[in-house]
This record gives C-alpha cells, sequence and structure tokens, in this order.
C-alpha cells in the first residue's frame, strides 16, 4: 500500500492510483446495488435513455465524489506513513477525516445536484429542488437504498488503510486512544476491529450531519 500511496509520488501517478482503487470498489457495488433492486435491471437493459441517465449519474456523479474522498483518504494515510518515523500516528488524522469525510460527501452531492439541474434539467430543472433532496438522500444512503449508497461505501476503501494504519501504530508504540481501546478487544483482530468500528463511525457522523440538514429543512421551511 505505501509502493502505490506516498507522499514522494508524483500528483497524476497519485491521482491514477486514487482512480484505479475508486473504480474497483465502485462498480462491484453498482453491480449489486443493480441486481438487488426488483427490476432495475430490466429497465436499465430495456430502456437506452435510461441506461444513458444512469451511466450519466455515476460518471458525474458517482465518480467524482468516490475519488476524491478517496484521494483525502489516501493522502492522510501517505502523510501518516511519512510522519511514523517520528512516533505513533497522531489520532488527529482520523479526526480530519471523519470531518471532512462528512462535509465534503454532503458538499459535492449539493453542488453536483445543483449543476445537474442547470446542465441536464435533473429535478425538474430547479437546482432549488436539487438542493432540497440532498439531505433525505443522503439519509437512506447508509442503507443502501439508493445510489448515493453506492458511492458513500464505495469511499470507505480509502480510509480503511488510513484508519488501520493509525490503529497499528498507537498500538505499536502502546501510547493513544487505540492502545487503550485493543487492550479491551480480545484476539488478535484488534486493529482490524477498531478500524471497522473507526468507518462505521464516520457512516454514523455523516447520517447525522444529513439527517441534520432535513431538520434544518423543515423548521426554515
Amino acid at each position: 500500500m505505501n509502493r502505490y500511496f506516498a507522499t514522494e509520488l508524483p500528483f497524476w501517478k497519485f491521482a491514477r492510483n486514487t482512480l484505479i482503487v475508486s473504480c474497483l470498489a465502485l462498480f462491484p457495488l453498482l453491480a449489486i446495488f443493480v441486481l438487488r433492486t426488483p427490476g432495475f435491471a430490466t429497465h436499465l437493459l430495456n430502456s437506452g435513455p435510461a441506461f444513458v441517465r444512469f451511466l450519466r449519474q455515476v460518471v458525474t456523479n458517482g465518480l467524482p465524489v468516490v475519488f476524491l474522498l478517496n484521494y483525502l483518504s489516501f493522502f492522510l494515510f501517505a502523510v501518516g506513513v511519512r510522519a511514523r518515523g517520528r512516533g505513533a500516528i497522531p489520532a488527529r488524522y482520523l479526526l480530519i477525516d471523519l470531518l471532512l469525510r462528512a462535509v465534503l460527501f454532503i458538499a459535492l452531492h449539493a453542488l453536483i445536484y445543483a449543476l445537474s439541474a442547470d446542465w441536464f434539467g435533473s429535478f425538474g430543472g430547479d437546482p432549488v429542488v436539487a438542493l432540497r433532496v440532498v439531505g433525505p438522500t443522503l439519509v437512506r444512503s447508509a442503507y443502501f437504498e439508493n445510489i448515493s449508497g453506492v458511492y458513500l461505501y464505495a469511499t470507505l476503501v480509502g480510509a480503511l488503510p488510513l484508519y488501520l494504519s493509525v490503529v497499528q501504530s498507537q498500538i505499536a508504540h502502546g501510547t493513544g486512544f487505540a492502545a487503550q481501546l485493543a487492550r479491551r478487544v480480545p484476539g488478535r483482530g484488534g486493529p482490524v476491529t477498531l478500524a471497522l468500528l473507526l468507518m462505521a463511525v464516520s457512516v454514523v457522523v455523516l447520517t447525522t450531519a444529513a439527517a441534520l440538514i432535513v431538520r434544518l429543512q423543515s423548521v426554515w421551511g
């Protein structure tokens, strides 16, 4: 992993590697989503315009969101690995990722939805309508009930190496919250378990933020 995501790599190589990993995470999840949604696969195969709209949504919304969030996590991973020689990787890398992940996921969806309304006539061609559906859509994404759920879970592929590297580093140095929590996890799967729990926390943070947006929309009308 260090070989493909290092601060010493040229930007284009780092971006290329991020794009490849993002596609490998995105497309299998897309296939699962299409196959588990009743009648969706048949509809796409039998309707050319529907397939074009679906493909456009993935290319203009899904891929940019997944790429940018994975780039963020891989960059933090690379910076953390470089700092590892000076001691345990600080927990602030996790906090930065958790917060920026939620902010960027919501902000990028809002921007792309508004642009899609303006450029492609989506959401009735009304950017205001597009913005109003962002919150409700993202609240349900954690349950894999819409295509944004595909994008959400595809972004976690970048979070896993970051979270795991921070947890393993703190355990190895015996400092930080990860070292303390690892002592409470039975067996040798402590680092992986903690990393997965942190990934779940990131989903909860995003869902809570989206729910807050929905709440504010209902208050402000």
